[in-house]
C-alpha cells in the first residue's frame, strides 16, 4: 500500500505540474506593466466586469491569470508524500513560499497559512488504518497582502489575497460527496457561524454540506478555517487601518467552494472591505437564496468555467430561476414531480456571479484532453491566456501553461 500511495501521489503532482523547475517568473514582468490605478474597482468587479469578458480585456486577463499564481503556489507547496512526516502540511516557511514555488516578483508577503479540518466523524477502527487516511486537519492555502510600495500604486489599493488549493486528502474527497444542501449558518461550538451583531445572518440561505463542513469544522487544538481567516483578517485591517484596501479570494476545484463562502462569511464580517473571488473550475456551492445574499452583501464572483469541465456542473441541479409554480422552481419540458423529488432531496443548486466561459477545444495546442486534464489548473491558466473573443476564441500564440 506504501508503494502504491506513492506512486499515486506522484502522479497528481505530474498532473498538476508540480515540478519546482517550473518556473513562471517570465510571465510576472509582462503583468507588472498593466497599471490598474483609478480603474482598479473595475477590474475588481465593481461593475460585474461589464465590457471586459467577451472580448476579454488584456489587464483582466493579466489579474486572473496572476491570481491564478497564487493558487499554483498553494499546490506547489503542499506535502503530497503521505509516507512523510510533513504530509498535508506546508512543505516551506512563510518567508520563503512565494520565492520557493516560483514567485519572487509578486511583491506580496505571505503572512498566515491556512488550515481546513473535515467534521466527518471517524469510526472507532480508524487507528488501524495508515495516518494520510485519516488526516483531518490539513494545509489548505494561505494569507498573503501586497507590501510593494510601487505594486500598490500599481494596483490602485493595498491588495489581501486569500488562495485555495483544490481537494488532495481522502476526507476532503468524502467532504467533497456530501452534496445535499444544509443551511447557512449553522450553530458552532464556541459561537454561531456567520453571526453579524448577534443575530443570525443567513436569511434561509443554504450551501453544499461538505464544503460548509470544511470551512466551519474544528478540533479541541485546531480552530476552523473559518476562525483563522476571519481573525487574519482582522489584523490585517487593524495593521493598515486608514489605507485603501481590497480582498481578492482565489482557488480552484475545492479551492473555489471555499473561496465563495470565505467571501461571503468576510464581507458579513467586515461588509465595509471591497471583496471580490476569482475562482478556476469551481463547483457549485449553494441555492437561490445563497446567491441572492451574496448580491445583496455586494460580494463580486467571477468564475473561470471550462465548458468540458465536468466538475463545474456538479452538484445538483440548477433549474430555470426565471419561472416559479406554486413556490418551487420549474422547467420546461421537465416532470413537476422529479423537481419535487429533487427540491425534497436538497439538491436545487444555483450559479452565483459572472462566468467567463472557455473551452478546451478551442485550443489548437491541448489535443485530445480527458475529465482529469479539462479540470487541471494549467488547463485553465492556459486557455485564459489563449482566450480573445465568443467570435475568435484563441489566440493562435497563446502556448503558455502546457504540460512539458
Amino acid at each position: 500500500m506504501s508503494n502504491d500511495t506513492r506512486q499515486a501521489a506522484l502522479r497528481l503532482e505530474k498532473m498538476i505540474n508540480l515540478e519546482e523547475e517550473h518556473n513562471t517568473n517570465n510571465y510576472f514582468p509582462s503583468m507588472q506593466s498593466s497599471k490598474l490605478g483609478k480603474r482598479w474597482k473595475e477590474y475588481h468587479g465593481m461593475s460585474n466586469w461589464e465590457g471586459l469578458l467577451d472580448p476579454l480585456d488584456d489587464n483582466l486577463r493579466a489579474e486572473i491569470l496572476r491570481y491564478g499564481h497564487f493558487v499554483e503556489t498553494a499546490y506547489k507547496s503542499f506535502e503530497f508524500d503521505p509516507s512523510s512526516p510533513n504530509f498535508a502540511n506546508s512543505r516551506f516557511p512563510k518567508k520563503a513560499l512565494l520565492e520557493r514555488c516560483g514567485l519572487p516578483k509578486t511583491r506580496y508577503k505571505v503572512t498566515k497559512y491556512l488550515r481546513a479540518t473535515s467534521g466527518i466523524q471517524l469510526p472507532s477502527w480508524v487507528d488501524k488504518v495508515p495516518r494520510w487516511v485519516a488526516k483531518q486537519t490539513s494545509y489548505v492555502g494561505y494569507v498573503a497582502v501586497c507590501h510593494d510600495k510601487e505594486e500598490i500604486k500599481r494596483l490602485g489599493r493595498r491588495d489581501v489575497v486569500v488562495a485555495y488549493r483544490g481537494t488532495t486528502t481522502c476526507l476532503e474527497w468524502l467532504e467533497n460527496f456530501r452534496a445535499s444542501l444544509t443551511n447557512l449558518p449553522i450553530p458552532c461550538s464556541s459561537k454561531r457561524a456567520f453571526e453579524k451583531n448577534g443575530v443570525m445572518d443567513g436569511s434561509g440561505a443554504m450551501v453544499e454540506s461538505g464544503f460548509l463542513s470544511l470551512y466551519t469544522s474544528s478540533l479541541p487544538a485546531k480552530v476552523s478555517l473559518q476562525e483563522m481567516v476571519r481573525r487574519e483578517i482582522s489584523r490585517i485591517l487593524d495593521t493598515y487601518r486608514g489605507e485603501q484596501l481590497s480582498l481578492t479570494v482565489t482557488g480552484h476545484s475545492l479551492g473555489a467552494a471555499l473561496a465563495t463562502l470565505t467571501a461571503y462569511d468576510v464581507k458579513t464580517a467586515f461588509p465595509e472591505l471591497p471583496v471580490t473571488v476569482i475562482s478556476f473550475g469551481g463547483p457549485r456551492v449553494g441555492d437561490r437564496r445563497f446567491r441572492r445574499q451574496l448580491e445583496r452583501q455586494g460580494t463580486k464572483v467571477l468564475r473561470i468555467v471550462n465548458s468540458d469541465d465536468v466538475i463545474t456542473k456538479l452538484p445538483g441541479f440548477v433549474f430555470d430561476d426565471d419561472v416559479a409554480s406554486a413556490g418551487g422552481v420549474h422547467v420546461a419540458g421537465f416532470p413537476s414531480w422529479i423537481q419535487k423529488r429533487v427540491e425534497e432531496a436538497q439538491l436545487v443548486y444555483a450559479e452565483v456571479g459572472k462566468e467567463l466561459r472557455l473551452c478546451s477545444r478551442d485550443s489548437p495546442y491541448l489535443g485530445n484532453t480527458n475529465v482529469a486534464t479539462c479540470h487541471e489548473l494549467n488547463t485553465y491558466l492556459h486557455l485564459v491566456d489563449g482566450f480573445v473573443s465568443s467570435t475568435c476564441p484563441f489566440r493562435a500564440s497563446a502556448k503558455r501553461f502546457l504540460q512539458r
